[in-house]
C-alpha cells in the first residue's frame, strides 16, 4: 500500500475529513443566513452568492467520491453535444439504483461547472438536515412531501420561480422518485403488469408526473 492510501484507511484521517466538513459547512450555513437581506434588494446576487457558498460544501463530497473513494464516472455522449454541456441550463435524469447516485450526478455537474448552481426534486424532509438541506434551501431547491395533491402546486411555483436564475443549472431527477431495493421492484413490476407496461428488470417503473411538470415549468430557460 502507497502512502496516500495508507493516509485513506487511517481513522484519524476520516475524522479530520469529517471535522472539516461539519465544520465548514455549519459556517457556510451561517454565512447563507446573513444573504437572506440580499434577497429583497437583489435577488440576482443572492442567488450568485450562495451558489459559490454551496459550491465550497458541496465540492467537498465530489472529492471524496473521486479522491478518497477512488471511483470513476464514465460519460458517454453524443460528441456534436458535449461543448453545450454546462453552457446551458438542462434537465438531467439519473437512476436511483444506490446511496451515492447524487454523487456521481455531483461529479458531472463539477466537470462542467454548476455544481454550485446544481438543483434537485428532494423530500421536504431533507430540509431540514444541517449542512446540505439548509445549504439546499438556500440554492431554492424544489422540496416536495412525495403527496401528488399536496405537492402540485408548491412544486409548480418552485419551478417557475427559477425561470429567471441567473446561472447555467441542472436540475437531476431521480426518474424512479425512490432507491432501488428487490422488495420496491416487486411491487413496481406489479404495477407495470396492471397497466400493461413493459416489465424492467434492472430498474423500477419511472414516475412520469415530476418530469412532466419539470419539463412543462422549465421549457426553453
Amino acid at each position: 500500500m502507497d502512502i496516500v492510501g495508507f493516509l485513506k484507511s487511517q481513522f484519524i484521517c476520516h475524522l479530520l475529513i469529517c471535522y472539516i466538513f461539519i465544520v465548514s459547512g455549519l459556517i457556510i450555513n451561517f454565512i447563507q443566513l446573513f444573504t437572506l437581506i440580499l434577497w429583497p434588494i437583489n435577488k440576482q446576487l443572492f442567488r450568485r452568492i450562495n451558489c459559490r457558498l454551496a459550491y465550497c460544501i458541496s465540492s467537498q463530497m465530489v472529492m471524496l467520491l473521486e479522491w478518497w473513494s477512488g471511483t470513476d464516472c464514465t460519460l458517454y455522449t453524443d460528441p456534436e453535444s458535449y461543448h453545450n454541456y454546462g453552457k446551458e441550463s438542462a434537465i438531467v435524469i439519473l437512476n436511483h439504483n444506490f446511496e451515492i447516485d447524487f454523487l456521481c450526478g455531483w461529479n458531472f455537474c463539477e466537470r462542467f461547472g454548476v455544481l454550485g448552481s446544481s438543483k434537485v426534486l428532494a423530500k421536504k424532509e431533507l430540509s431540514y438536515m444541517p449542512i446540505i438541506g439548509w445549504m439546499w434551501y438556500f440554492l431554492e431547491i424544489v422540496f416536495c412531501k412525495r403527496k401528488w395533491e399536496e405537492d402540485r402546486k408548491t412544486v409548480m411555483q418552485k419551478l417557475l420561480n427559477l425561470r429567471d436564475y441567473p446561472e447555467n443549472f441542472w436540475f437531476l431527477i431521480h426518474c424512479e422518485g425512490t432507491r432501488f431495493t428487490e422488495q420496491k421492484h416487486q411491487i413496481s413490476m406489479q404495477v407495470a403488469e396492471a397497466k400493461g407496461l413493459p416489465k424492467l428488470k434492472y430498474h423500477l417503473l419511472p414516475r412520469t408526473k415530476g418530469f412532466a411538470v419539470t419539463v412543462q415549468c422549465l421549457r426553453n430557460v
